[in-house]
């Protein structure tokens, strides 16, 4: 009882030692001695019927302990027992793949039980196999229970724990027996050399093969994909998979109006637009967030499953104001979150976002004033790390800028010209805004194309609005952006997702749903989407022409007062306002264009996991046996040779499980042979004989004759067995002095 208590209380406490570490700061180490001690119990009852019983009640306190529910909940009227534990348990068993590791004991309390009963069932397991005397389940429990957690979290001095694992399994196999085999120290050495030099090994020892977000026995989670194209500008073409990918699912109202923004480009290089989030001082956020941003209750929920999206931008609805996750998240300012490690498959947050919708009236209402947060050098005005243009109806301000381009960036100028044209002579902001959107979405001659015509010598945006007219939602999203700070007012690029689809009170977000867009701030509504791009997602705001309920005859009777010339809102129709349709040239053109998916690292299963270690079991004992074997016949001593023949074959028959006297002559073995199996075993008995008692000139012969009619023999006998006992002898360590 000492042997076993001491015994499972090794491969409890190591098991809980390695549990323990997918919790930072390890708060719950006291409950998890408890458990260890609690699943040792049973295993010191005797006999073994009152142990059966014994392990029913263990399993019921465990259960109790670890899930924190009452016992008295079993009593009929109680509070319940079995119900409480399976909703703790499935909930917890979903987050434990949801989250990232190590995880806080206190913030995720479910998560922190299940580690708690697993290391109560894999002591339990152990205790039991090493009561009832079963070396091989004893230790193949106790390697599933240590070594899981490593495929769940990888750090530390993996090496150390690693050899350390093997040295407590190789402890059980050797202590279970009540006769240590003298064979198990050199077993131990040599399978900790082997775990030493396979852990050191550059095709072992891969972070890939830890990573723990890929080892989910209850879902294979698909390959994610990355949409990062998007905000990596470039207009040269693009081409996107045929497989449709659901990167995200967020549950949220139906009546969500915006799209699911990741971050924003705020900077313009010349030739494309860049992501530099830039940090607000709070001084700089209350002058630039809108009155509404302030108040909760103007909030809209978000809850945001990642499903398969390579990124580490936090998505939510424009205009995301709080992020609640589970790990460490960054705010870079901007309204923009990141999560430093990246999303994984299963994460879970929640987002709380700011969406205004004013109308019309109310846009053409807000004043060009800015705040100096916005339009002093290298914000949302500057056009070049030297250039920033003037703001929005500062007197003389087309002069200024003309005289900042200078004649090195001509081509802007032109674009500048181009702006001014188009929008007219108007004192809103959103009357050139609104303006520029609807001109590239209907009535500019713009046409959608994933594959547009290169601009040589020009600007790619240049050379999209002056030339050829023909792009994509970068060109669209980025060309309006930089038209509108030509003109003073300040705009970036958003990139993200249009909504997606709808149902069972969730929005469906697939990788072709991802698109770049405008945002332009307005004193009173801050940051507000507008979208130019022809035939992709629909605002729900009527104040962007992007929308179903925008009314383009009811806008230009209000621009009318407001605008003087340009080519959209010109004079007031006669209410038919035949709107010229956007060119776009397919169905499959208005897809999202240029996804490719990101390599990954390969996904394992528990399954591979389990079947990976079985083989290495099998392996390493095959490798012993073989060792052992060989060992006895480095030898030219021929007496010697027939002992190691008798050995040889004595081993292979206790591993088939046949019951021999140790020492068991020549004779005998073949009278064993020949009754059981029907095998002829004289060919073999007198060679053998032969050389262990012969002359040592007929012994000299008979020695090399031995072992060919022991191969023999050994090839005849695994004819005569079936399959599945063949295999049963490979593992078999009876051999070794275990049964």
């Amino acid at each position: 009882m000492i042997r076993t208590a001491l015994l499972a209380a090794l491969a409890g406490l190591v098991v809980a030692a390695d549990w323990l570490r997918l919790e930072e700061p390890q708060g719950g180490s006291g409950r998890a001695a408890l458990l260890v001690a609690i699943a040792i119990v049973p295993a010191l009852v005797r006999p073994r019927w009152f142990r059966l019983a014994a392990v029913v009640c263990a399993a019921l306190v465990g259960l109790a302990v670890s899930f924190s529910v009452s016992l008295l909940g079993i009593v009929p009227g109680g509070e319940g027992f079995v119900t409480p534990i399976a909703d703790r348990f499935g909930s917890g068993f979903v987050d434990f793949y949801a989250f990232k590791l190590p995880i806080a004991a206190g913030t995720q309390p479910r998560m922190h039980m299940l580690i708690l009963v697993a290391i109560f069932a894999f002591t339990l397991l152990a205790a039991q196999a090493i009561a009832a005397r079963r070396p091989v389940l004893a230790v193949a429990v106790f390697l599933v229970g240590a070594g899981w957690p490593s495929t769940l979290l990888a750090g530390g001095n993996e090496v150390a724990r690693g050899a350390v694992i093997l040295a407590c399994a190789l402890a059980l196999l050797a202590g279970v027996r009540e006769r240590v085999s003298r064979f198990a120290v050199p077993a131990v050495a040599v399978v900790l050399a082997a775990a030493v030099a396979l852990s050191a090994s550059p095709a072992v020892a891969k972070s890939a093969f830890l990573d723990w977000q890929h080892w989910n026995p209850y879902v294979r989670p698909v390959k994610p994909v990355s949409v990062s194209y998007v905000w990596n500008a470039q207009y040269n073409g693009i081409r996107f998979p045929r497989k449709v990918t659901r990167v995200l699912t967020i549950r949220a109202p139906q009546t969500i109006g915006t799209y699911w923004r990741a971050t924003v480009l705020d900077e313009y290089e010349g030739d494309r637009w860049l992501e530099l989030l830039w940090r607000e001082t709070p001084l700089e956020s209350h002058a630039i967030d809108p009155p509404g941003a302030r108040t909760s209750v103007h909030f809209v929920q978000q809850e945001v499953t990642v499903d398969a999206l390579a990124d580490k931008h936090l998505v939510a609805a424009s205009l995301p104001i709080v992020f609640n996750i589970s790990e460490p998240a960054l705010r870079v300012g901007q309204n923009v979150g990141i999560a430093p490690d990246g999303l994984t498959h299963g994460q879970r947050y929640i987002a709380w976002s700011y969406t205004a919708q004013p109308t019309p009236r109310d846009l053409v209402g807000s004043p060009a004033t800015y705040p100096a947060a916005l339009t002093r050098p290298g914000r949302e005005l500057e056009i070049s790390p030297v250039v920033t243009a003037p703001p929005f109806g500062v007197p003389g301000r087309d002069s200024i800028l003309t005289r900042r381009l200078g004649r090195a960036a001509t081509p802007y100028a032109q674009l500048l010209d181009r702006a001014r044209q188009v929008v007219g002579d108007t004192p809103s902001p959103y009357a050139a805004t609104v303006t520029l959107e609807h001109w590239f979405r209907t009535t500019g001659g713009f046409t959608y194309s994933t594959q547009p015509p290169a601009t040589p010598g020009l600007p790619p945006l240049v050379g999209f609005v002056l030339d050829t007219k023909t792009g994509y939602c970068q060109h669209f999203a980025g060309a309006m952006a930089l038209m509108l700070r030509l003109l003073g007012v300040p705009a970036r690029v958003a990139v993200g997702f249009v909504r997606g689809t709808y149902r069972d009170g969730e929005w469906d977000i697939t990788d072709h749903d991802a698109h770049a867009w405008v945002e332009v701030w307005f004193r009173g509504y801050g940051w507000l989407p507008f979208d130019p791009t022809p035939g992709r997602g629909t605002l729900a705001a009527s104040y962007s022409s992007s929308s179903s309920r925008f009314d383009a005859a009811a806008e230009a009777r209000l621009l009318s007062g407001v605008v003087r010339g340009g080519e959209v809102f010109g004079p007031v129709s006669d209410g038919t306002d035949k709107v010229k349709r956007p060119n776009v040239r397919s169905a499959a053109d208005v897809g999202v264009p240029g996804l490719v998916s990101t390599s990954s690292t390969p996904h394992h299963s528990l399954a591979r996991f389990l079947l990976l270690l079985a083989l290495g079991v099998v392996a390493a004992i095959w490798l012993l046996k073989t060792l052992r074997r060989r060992a006895r016949y480095v030898t030219r001593n021929p007496r010697r040779i027939a002992a190691a023949c008798a050995r040889e074959l004595s081993e292979f028959l206790l591993d088939q499980r046949f019951a021999l006297q140790r020492g068991a002559s020549f004779g005998e073995l073949q009278a064993a042979i020949e009754d059981r199996l029907a095998v002829d075993a004289a060919a073999f008995a007198r060679a053998a004989d032969a050389a262990r008692f012969g002359s040592p000139t007929v012994a000299r012969e008979a020695g090399p004759a031995a072992r060919r009619e022991l191969r023999e023999l050994k090839r005849r006998l695994r004819r005569e067995l079936f399959v599945l006992d063949r295999l049963r002898g490979v593992v078999s360590l009876r051999s070794f002095g275990f049964s």
